[in-house]
């Protein structure tokens, strides 16, 4: 099997794990401005907490998948 029996659950994992990291840093440490006239000065709060927990379900899902 190409990379291991484990590829799904460890490509899970990486998405899910940028996904949380992603967007959580967004949200902490947003830019000083928008950089073209049509960028927001901040990410949006409701959108990028969806995302966060969406990709924090993701990588504990995988990660207990992994651990099985």
């Amino acid at each position: 099997m190409f990379l291991g029996p484990d590829l799904i659950p460890l490509l899970m994992l990486a998405l899910g794990g940028a996904l949380f990291v992603g967007n959580a840093l967004a949200m902490l440490r947003p830019r000083g401005g928008p950089r073209g006239g049509d960028e927001l000065a901040r990410a949006p709060v409701g959108r990028s907490m969806v995302m966060v927990v969406v990709g924090l379900v993701a990588a504990i899902w995988a990660l207990a998948t992994l651990f099985r």
